[in-house]
């Protein structure tokens, strides 16, 4: 047990149990996310992430057996102190009225429930994960035929021609591949159209079940918990010391069945003492490697904002003033005066090589005439006068 959860009793608060419902969709994605990043150096890599679906579903098919078999709880259940126990119900003939903590009676997990819940944990999870793809394809087809028309293979009478004494077994090879190719095509057609019922179907009833487990109306999570009969409930400290002991006195039987001369046990005891080991920390393990997953996707996604984020820099300095020529025309100690007539600016227009205002018919006339700034001399020509407007 990595994490005990605040609550009272042995039944455990929603969040516990959301908790360990999400965690092996966690885990996933940081597998994914590490694989695909070591798949940059090492190309042979890609192979896990074309069968990611196979490879996730081994794994967990590992753990999910061996936290059962050992905790009566499923991996992520596990982590929590969590425990599955079998419901059997106590019929009270005498009072009508039973209490919800006098109705149930918890037992031990069986071997058949222990074979069932390795299916809801880990079968039907590839199934739909792997049903969820086709659909997937299946509507990308759809979308794709609806923009651009149906690509897909068409046989026209002029591919079936006679062209020698091979013509008749390539004919019936073509027509078997196009049955096959005709039946995959129903059946994903098929999945697409039932898949969005079934999948809304399943959260529809995952959703009904968390909404009354959070209501104290019921004592099971989920639709698949209630169908095999098992509720999940804290792990008493007296619990997990007996299961560290039944662990304990399992290996030792198992180390005690071992055949064979002494160097072929000793083998034998260091590959299952190796095994337990590795059973035993894949729990703290495959924790760290979600944690490291989500530092890693968070210092790479501030990253990319720092990087996608607009620069702010300060505004530059504005330009220095010109330079008034010694032979240029001197400006008047009011600024409201044009320097070429020395009366108040009508019109007034400026020069954009230098910045300095004078009137229009004024700074017209005199760069017409001279091609330069008055004051400054610059080159200038009648397409750099730009008039100005401002209240007076």
């Amino acid at each position: 047990m990595l994490f005990q959860v605040g609550g009272q009793g042995t039944r455990p608060t929603f969040f516990e149990m959301a908790a360990a419902q999400q965690l092996p969709a966690s885990l996933r994605a940081a597998l994914t996310y590490s694989v695909g990043v070591l798949a940059l150096r090492r190309p042979f890599l890609h192979r896990v992430l074309d069968y990611e679906d196979e490879f996730f579903a081994f794994l967990m098919l590992i753990l999910e057996t061996h936290s059962l078999r050992t905790t009566d709880a499923s991996f992520s259940e596990s982590l929590y102190g969590l425990r599955r126990r079998a419901v059997k119900i106590k019929v009270q003939k005498d009072d009508s009225r039973v209490n919800l903590g006098d109705e149930f009676h918890h037992s031990g997990l069986e071997k058949r429930q222990k074979v069932l819940s390795v299916v809801f944990l880990v079968v039907l999870p590839y199934f739909k994960s792997k049903l969820h793809a086709i659909y997937n394809r299946e509507r990308e087809a759809r979308l794709q035929a609806t923009l651009w028309g149906d690509s897909g293979e068409r046989f026209d009478d002029a591919d079936i021609i006679d062209r020698g004494e091979g013509s008749v077994v390539s004919r019936s090879l073509d027509v078997e591949a196009s049955v096959r190719t005709r039946l995959a095509k129903k059946i994903q057609k098929l999945i697409g159209a039932c898949y969005p019922w079934l999948h809304a179907s399943s959260e529809g009833f995952s959703f009904a079940y968390q909404m009354l487990y959070l209501l104290d109306a019921t004592g099971f999570y989920s639709l698949g918990l209630h169908a095999l009969g098992i509720q999940v409930c804290r792990a008493t400290g007296q619990e997990l010391m007996d299961t560290s002991s039944r662990i304990s006195k399992t290996r030792s039987r198992e180390r005690e069945r071992l055949r064979g001369p002494p160097w072929l046990k000793a083998i034998q005891g260091a590959l299952l003492s190796g095994t337990y080991t590795v059973l035993d920390y894949a729990q703290t393990g495959l924790i760290a490697a979600v944690f490291f997953f989500k530092m890693m996707e968070w210092w790479y996604q501030s990253a990319e904002e720092r990087m996608s984020a607009p620069t702010i820099y300060p505004p530059p300095p504005p330009p220095p003033s010109p330079q008034v020529a010694k032979e240029g025309i001197p400006l008047p100690s009011d600024r409201t005066l044009c320097p070429l007539c020395s009366q108040k600016r009508a019109n007034p227009s400026v020069i954009t090589v230098s910045g300095f205002v004078f009137c229009y018919a004024c700074v017209f006339k005199y760069v017409s005439q001279y091609k330069r700034c008055p004051v400054t001399l610059m080159p200038a020509n009648v397409d750099q006068i730009r008039r100005l407007f401002h209240d007076v």
